[in-house]
């Protein structure tokens, strides 16, 4: 019998001050049974960073052919690819080329990976790549309740979220891209 995806319900409150974007959002996404609970918030954590009203999560690890999080038009057009973690080199180039902007929200150990991975794309125009802290991702993923109410808030490049545990500064770096370009829709 195949495991089924675990659903979480999300209350996510954002005040992106950098871009003018006050919203409260309601929605549901799914754990998939082999995801772990850091990647599962670093695609909501993509989401809140690059929130348009068109964004949506993809199926990612049940369809390869889909990111973690896009952006679409209504016509359809992918304007904005969204990956988590440490997509190869050639993963990259395949995304950038069906998208307007591809945007890699990476964590973990990632020095082997730029050297490895990001260096052999850096010459994709549309390509942005920012990075977490694996410490601050492993705080927000300790004891991951089934429902997830945060508050992120977007200042000047930082970023802060607070929920029933208090409030984590989340350190964020550029590997790639311009800073502004979180932020461009």
């Amino acid at each position: 019998m195949a495991l089924q995806a675990t659903p979480y319900k999300v209350e996510l409150n954002l005040t992106d001050m950098d871009r003018n974007v006050y919203d409260s959002l309601r929605f549901s996404m799914a754990r998939h049974p082999s995801e772990t609970a850091e990647r599962l918030l670093s695609r909501l954590l993509a989401r809140a960073l690059w929130h348009a009203e068109q964004i949506e999560f993809g199926r990612g690890l049940s369809n390869v052919d889909e990111p973690a999080v896009w952006e679409k038009s209504l016509d359809g057009r992918i304007l904005h690819w969204i990956e988590v973690g440490q997509p190869t080199a050639e993963r990259m180039t395949w995304c950038s080329r069906r998208a307007e902007r591809l945007s890699v929200l990476a964590y973990g150990s990632l020095r082997t990976w730029v050297s490895k991975e990001l260096d052999q794309v850096r010459s994709l125009k549309n390509l942005n790549v920012l990075a977490i802290s694996q410490e601050s991702l492993t705080n927000l993923a300790e004891d991951l309740p089934r429902t997830i109410n945060w508050s992120v808030m977007i200042s000047d490049g930082d970023v802060f979220i607070t929920d029933e545990r208090g409030q984590h500064s989340i350190e964020l770096e550029w590997l790639h891209g311009e800073r502004g370009e979180v932020t461009a829709s």
